[in-house]
């Protein structure tokens, strides 16, 4: 069996890890960051991204870590109820919980980290890759799952066009059980009632909170700087007057930890492979948020990778089928999110009623 080489250790990338150590096929994962920098956001996984986890973990370790949302509220800033919807089988958890869950099933000696991966090019089919700037990568396939802005996929496809979406996002989770106390286990929306500006909430814990805003880029700015105050003053000066939930959440929060979003995606997909690297995750096909789908979709390509390099012996053949099968499914989620970025750019009185913000095939 080929030798496989991961760029990039997070989601996409500890997925196909995991899988790939259940096929029990030869894998080496690559991370620039440290084992320790698990900065950003948290996850929202309906069912399907679920039972695609519970075949590489310990599921109940991940229950633990998080909760299952009953129902969508939709609010006005003021806090009234604009609509409900219940949900069926959807989980919230931190993406640090999700990837240390992840990683603890990868021998650490299959896993590295603080490792610079550079593309040099390609000969003989095969990818020139170097580790530290010094050493040659050896590997027969090369899984790219270095996130949106990836850098392998840059270098091969240089003529893409990534544009800024008209919509940027802070996260931040705040850890106050009296808060936490107020919240039942829905997923709560306040929206501005001009558009382009609101509020989310989702409980995680008896006591932790992971709170996120929404708001549109040619109305609202953040100071470049983005340093905690910066952040802290943005949230106090465009949430500050709305329902008391939102202005209790957003004093007691703490904002040394939270984390912008600037979101970008590819005016057009490129090929999902090229010669022997294949594309996993937010390195192929970056989603926009309001598709909840990023992690469903990076499990699911991950899945699928796996299993066709079991069946099939033909790496060119293995990535056709990958890219035939996954790319329908993609293309979905980019039109589903797109329409419900339309629609959050609109005032309230100008929405459809119960649209749920989350991306279904």
């Amino acid at each position: 069996m080929s030798k496989v080489a991961i760029i990039g250790a997070g989601v996409s990338g500890l997925s196909m890890a995991n899988y790939l150590e259940k096929n029990n096929i030869d894998y080496h994962l690559y991370e620039r960051r440290t084992q320790n920098d698990l900065k950003g956001h948290g996850f929202i996984l309906p069912k399907e991204g679920i039972e695609l986890l519970s075949e590489i973990i310990n599921i109940d370790e991940l229950y633990k870590k998080g909760s299952f949302l009953k129902k969508y509220i939709h609010y006005s800033q003021s806090g009234e109820i604009l609509s409900e919807k219940d949900l069926d089988d959807v989980f919230v958890v931190s993406r640090s919980a999700l990837i240390e869950i992840l990683a603890n099933s990868i021998p650490s000696d299959k896993l590295s980290y603080e490792t610079t991966v550079t593309l040099k090019g390609f000969s003989h089919g095969k990818a020139d890759i170097l580790i530290d700037d010094h050493a040659k990568l050896e590997a027969d396939i090369v899984v790219a799952s270095d996130g949106s802005r990836s850098r392998i996929r840059r270098g091969i496809f240089q003529d893409e066009n990534m544009k800024a979406v008209l919509e940027n996002e802070v996260v931040n989770i705040i850890e106050n059980e009296e808060l936490a106390g107020q919240i039942e286990n829905n997923f709560l929306k306040f929206h501005h009632e001009n558009g382009g500006l609101t509020f989310g909430v989702l409980k995680l814990s008896s006591s932790k909170i992971l709170w996120y805003c929404q708001f549109d880029i040619t109305k609202f700015f953040i100071n470049e700087e983005y340093t905690p105050d910066c952040i802290r003053q943005f949230m106090l000066d465009h949430f500050g007057n709305w329902n008391p939930l939102v202005s209790s959440i957003i004093e007691e929060s703490g904002y040394e930890n939270a984390h912008i979003w600037r979101v970008y995606e590819l005016e057009k997909l490129n090929p999902f492979y090229h010669e022997n690297v294949v594309f996993i995750g937010d390195a192929a096909h970056p989603l926009i948020p309001f598709t909840s789908q990023g992690v469903t979709s990076a499990l699911k390509d991950s899945f699928t990778l796996t299993d066709l390099l079991n069946k099939e012996n033909d790496l060119e053949e293995t990535f056709r089928k990958y890219e035939e099968e996954r790319r329908p499914e993609i293309d979905i989620h980019i039109k589903n999110g797109r329409t419900l970025l339309q629609q959050f750019l609109l005032p309230l009185n100008e929405q459809p009623k119960n649209t749920l913000p989350i991306s279904y095939k």
